[in-house]
């Protein structure tokens, strides 16, 4: 059951991050500035995040197979759009249908999570549905590189449409929203199930609880650096100011986003084993913070060096994970989909505001050298991108001050 929703996010992942391996061949088809690039690649984002909140609440309300099965449908016509894309708008249009469609599978995998998996395990499947979905993420990196380059870009962006529509049958023949359709025991109490009369009413309970807005700011803070580096830019950063080659950097976007889902599977029972949630966020974004600080600002690295301290941000940032487990005991359990959406929007805020920004911040640095047909960006120009990133991360260090600690235990006043 989780394991089908697994797929789609698997998917969604991969849809995500596809860009980054693309670019050149996205920039010279349509023309693209670096602005232009970034807002292309970010429509996903835009659309991504806007869901969550719905896609929360009516995983709680009409069950996460419904959502999966229809998400899936849909992704799959995005990405046909996209791979047949005549025009930059339509490419724009695809991306926006992807991401809105494909928004759907975290969430709807938690909300599977919390009916087929034992509350205590919640913080570490949801690392575990990371390590998933950065699968996805590795198809998108080297091997995404190769079918590239063997059928070119729209080909395989056509077979992965296929695929996807396949997946959305299997998850509507075969996921259930609780055990007790197949006969098993359900995690999910039914006293848990009560909601509020309306949609409205739903949103209003969850709003009211100060740990829930913080939650639309502070995970930004952990994920811009990944999904805007490993996301987008930091393929074309590495070839451009380090001379690795397409595929090579391609390799190391892929490998920050493995170290980044394997570091956040070892933070949920860390953080249970402590009994505390807010501590290990707190030392996980500081770290991250100072070694990103490294990356964006020394210059000259040695290959090594530098790949190194990627894959070190990528694991110190893994403590973001925790945030949907903090979000899930800061609410009524009824509400738990519905939080989930809000995190999962303040985690897709990262990539959906720092990519564009970066592409901005780029284009304003840019001295008009064109190297095959794409624009060139000193390393002056990617230091001022990349130092925003550091702005966000100390604004959510601030933030999660104020946060109240839930000490890894379900909201206890619902």
């Amino acid at each position: 059951m989780w394991g089908l929703g697994a797929t789609l996010y698997l998917i969604a992942f991969y849809q995500r991050v596809a860009p980054a391996v693309i670019t050149a061949e996205l920039s010279r088809e349509f023309g693209l500035s670096a602005a232009a690039l970034g807002n292309l690649s970010a429509f996903y984002f835009y659309s991504y995040a806007a869901v969550q909140i719905p896609t929360g609440m009516l995983a709680d309300r009409w069950g996460p197979r419904k959502v999966l099965a229809s998400g899936a449908a849909l992704t799959a016509g995005g990405t046909l759009l996209f791979a047949w894309a005549p025009s930059v708008a339509y490419a724009n249009a695809g991306r926006l249908a992807i991401g809105a469609a494909a928004g759907v599978a975290f969430v709807s995998m938690l909300k599977l999570a919390s009916h087929w998996m034992a509350p205590r395990r919640f913080a570490f499947v949801s690392g575990l549905a990371l390590l998933v979905g950065t699968l996805g993420a590795t198809l998108a990196g080297a091997p995404l590189r190769i079918a590239v380059d063997a059928f070119g870009w729209r080909g395989v962006m056509l077979a992965s449409s296929l695929a996807t529509a396949a997946l959305a049958a299997a998850i509507w023949t075969i996921v259930r929203d609780d055990p007790a359709e197949r006969g098993y025991a359900s995690y999910f109490p039914k006293e848990g199930a009560e909601h509020s009369p309306s949609i409205a009413a739903q949103l209003a309970e969850v709003m009211r609880f100060r740990n829930v807005w913080l939650m639309l700011v502070i995970p930004g803070g952990f994920s811009a650096i990944l999904l805007t580096f490993a996301g987008l830019w930091g393929v074309p950063f590495l070839v451009s100011q380090y001379g690795f080659s397409t595929r090579a950097a391609a390799l190391v976007a892929s490998t920050m986003l493995i170290a980044w889902a394997l570091a956040s599977v070892a933070f949920g029972p860390l953080s249970e084993r402590l009994g505390r949630r807010k501590p290990l966020m707190a030392a996980s974004l500081t770290v991250t913070l100072a070694l990103w600080a490294v990356v964006t600002f020394v210059t000259g690295l040695p290959h090594p060096v530098l790949v190194a301290l990627l894959i070190a941000v990528s694991l110190a940032d893994g403590g973001f994970i925790l945030v949907f487990a903090f979000a899930k005991e800061s609410v009524p359990l009824r509400d738990g989909g519905t939080v989930s959406g809000i995190t999962n929007m303040g985690v897709m805020l990262g990539g959906m505001v720092m990519q564009p920004v970066a592409g901005v911040i780029l284009d304003r640095h840019w001295h008009g050298v064109v190297r095959d047909g794409v624009r060139f960006y000193d390393f002056g120009a990617y230091q001022a991108a990349f130092a925003t990133m550091l702005a966000w991360g100390v604004v959510a260090l601030v933030l999660l001050a104020f946060a109240r600690e839930t000490h890894c235990r379900p909201y206890a006043r619902a």
